[in-house]
């Protein structure tokens, strides 16, 4: 008998969460995701491609190569 009653309950819910429009402050909004403090998301952080002869490991091998 209860099942009505709590149905109801949340179609209620439901419905005030769905029509609910909070007052947005875009500029708050346009300052977190401007700020000077979060680069990362900004900044491209892949590495340049590495030259063969600037890695100081690339000629370890060479003396077995049997070009």
């Amino acid at each position: 008998m209860g099942r009505g009653r709590q149905k109801a309950k949340q179609t209620k819910v439901a419905r005030e969460l769905k029509y609910f429009s909070p007052d947005t402050n875009y500029r708050a909004l346009e300052q977190e995701l401007t700020s000077p403090g979060r680069t990362d998301l900004v900044t491209d952080n892949r590495r340049a491609p590495v030259d063969a002869k600037d890695e100081p490991d690339a000629d370890v091998y060479s003396r077995w190569d049997e070009r």
